[in-house]
């Protein structure tokens, strides 16, 4: 089964020092229809000016990815990281028992795009960790780039080991490739165009778009070239009821 997920339908948040698309629902984008994906909470674009950014905030009982589009993103945590990426690269945390960290876009005049990235880990209470990666872009140039997996999955090369039985992956593609992407038995994909356009089973990404996939395998084409970002996960109705979630956590955006 796929999904086409249309930008123009998105959650916003516009803010002038901040622009976002909220894949799901959060921060003032509320929609209790549009909570999560499996075990994918969050999904924000965001475009964040010169100069600013987010400002330390908690988080708690959540594994977060970000991934650099282009510009720099600059971090810093309560367990002592400082550290500043930029385009194609990834930084991790899993925010555990509890963390406080900020990121911020301090160029002197160009803007910063990253994908903020939120899993449901598959239990609470870890201790909280970091790590960047500062992946070579020509890595995924007509190929999927492992980027993250979960801690069990020894078949995987991904660097980014989180708490959940996820896949991340992004590729770019050039002008007329193609590229496939197997999501067979129970599992699911959730899988974003950052850039460029794709066609995918009859459905056509426009950037920003975003495609559901659920036990179906994919094949991906592109006439002008794209910059895909794809998480797989396993086929989880009942991730809500597992981790109680009708109750808050500490994550509630400051901003």
């Amino acid at each position: 089964m796929l999904k086409h997920v249309d930008h123009a339908k998105m959650g916003r948040g516009q803010h002038g020092w901040l622009d976002s698309h909220f894949h799901f629902s959060f921060a003032e984008y509320r929609n209790p229809k549009n909570i999560r994906f499996g075990v994918l909470r969050v999904f924000n674009d965001d475009i964040v000016q010169a100069q600013t950014g987010f400002d330390t905030h908690p988080h708690q009982d959540m594994e977060i990815i970000s991934y650099v589009v282009r510009g720099e993103l600059s971090h810093k945590d309560s367990m002592g990281n400082s550290h500043t990426l930029t385009r194609g690269q990834a930084q991790y945390m899993s925010a555990g028992t509890g963390v406080f960290h900020s990121e911020h876009n301090w160029q002197d005049k160009d803007e910063l795009r990253f994908m903020q990235i939120w899993v449901f880990p598959d239990k609470r209470g870890y201790k909280p960790n970091y790590g960047d990666y500062k992946f070579k872009l020509e890595d995924r140039l007509d190929k999927w780039l492992p980027l993250a997996t979960g801690y069990d999955n020894k078949g995987s090369d991904a660097p980014i080991k989180v708490h959940q039985n996820i896949n991340a992956y992004a590729t770019i593609l050039g002008a007329g490739k193609s590229i496939d992407f197997k999501v067979g038995g129970d599992r699911q994909a959730y899988m974003a165009c950052l850039e460029g356009e794709a066609d995918i089973g009859g459905i056509h990404l426009n950037t920003r778009d975003a495609l559901e996939i659920v036990r179906e395998d994919v094949t991906v084409t592109t006439e002008n070239g794209c910059h895909l970002f794809i998480i797989e996960m396993t086929y989880d109705d009942e991730c809500f009821k597992k981790f109680n979630l009708d109750k808050p956590l500490s994550n509630t955006p400051i901003w």
